[in-house]
């Protein structure tokens, strides 16, 4: 009995201390995570129901992040990327007054407010003003936040005027053509300058299988984009594309790249910069999301 009786004060003796250590790591993890609500009411546990949207500080290299929260509490989270932004304005419009970062910041402003007023999901925004990212700076910010999705937003540009339509691209070793392959070297070069982690970090290199298995997220959010989007406005022949995106690759979850179509063409251009229009294509994307990030979030 003597023996039985010590291997059970020693069992009681490591339950305690591992509970204790849990909960000085709760208290740590409480003490070091820096979230505010907007409407002046104090501090709330990333997560919990409320109207309204948290601020998250992820770290100097990234600043606050805003994140708009769901009508129910845990809700996945979406990340939409507003492609270039600061010193790097995108395509020019054709009709010389639009540029690519100004665009893509209010269609990724749009779909934001529209997925917030659905409230299925929780939404954050990589940029919300004309700043300019890295593309690590911005696949950090869906890694930190543990996200679900995550959405690049992008208008296309070409030196065929009569070039028209969306295209949906998925992350791939392999690109699906060559038109795909030289917009995926142009993005990952404009992101080269202040890469916040060098290509062969720890943190951005992932198994075999986990790659595989995020390469085929991507492409079934991609399927499910342009099968919401037919019909409502223009797709490109083909639309859903892929090719080694770095910013889809570090992002490390089901990441898509979204042209919403060419600047560097008159109708599309015009139609763009009408919010009537623009909330076709918000609308689309809106119910892909919240389709398909359901469908790997079985509550």
């Amino acid at each position: 009995m003597a023996p039985r009786s010590k291997r059970a004060r020693a069992t009681a003796g490591a339950a305690i201390i591992l509970a204790g250590v849990a909960l000085a790591a709760a208290a740590f993890a409480a003490s070091h995570r820096k979230s505010s609500v907007d409407d002046e009411t104090g501090q709330v546990l990333i997560g919990e129901a409320r109207s309204g949207t948290v601020t998250v500080e992820l770290g100097s290299a990234v600043g606050e992040i805003e994140l708009t929260e769901a009508a129910s509490p845990g809700r996945p989270i979406v990340v939409l990327d507003a492609g270039h932004g600061g010193r790097d304005p995108g395509a020019k419009g054709v009709s010389g007054s639009t540029t690519e970062k100004d665009l893509t910041l209010v269609l990724a402003r749009e779909l934001r407010d529209e997925l917030a007023g659905r409230g299925r999901v929780r939404v954050a925004l990589t940029r919300d003003d004309d700043r300019y990212l890295t593309l690590d700076q911005r696949a950090e910010i869906a890694r930190r936040l543990g996200a679900s999705a995550y959405l690049s937003l992008h208008i296309d540009s070409a030196p065929n005027p009569l070039a028209r339509g969306a295209t949906v691209y998925s992350l791939s070793d392999v690109a699906s053509d060559a038109e795909a392959a030289r917009l995926a070297a142009k993005e990952n070069k404009a992101g080269e300058g202040l890469s916040s982690e060098p290509d062969g970090s720890v943190r951005g290199m992932l198994s075999d299988l986990a790659l595989r298995e995020q390469m085929n997220a991507s492409a079934s959010l991609a399927e499910r984009l342009v099968r919401k989007s037919a019909g409502r406005y223009l797709l490109r022949p083909e639309p859903h594309r892929f090719a080694d995106f770095r910013v889809l690759r570090r992002a490390e979850v089901p990441a898509v790249l979204f042209e919403a179509g060419y600047i560097s063409n008159v109708e599309d251009e015009a139609l763009l910069v009408q919010q009537k229009e623009r909330q076709r294509i918000v609308a689309a994307l809106a119910q892909a999301i919240e389709a398909d990030v359901a469908s790997r979030n079985v509550r």
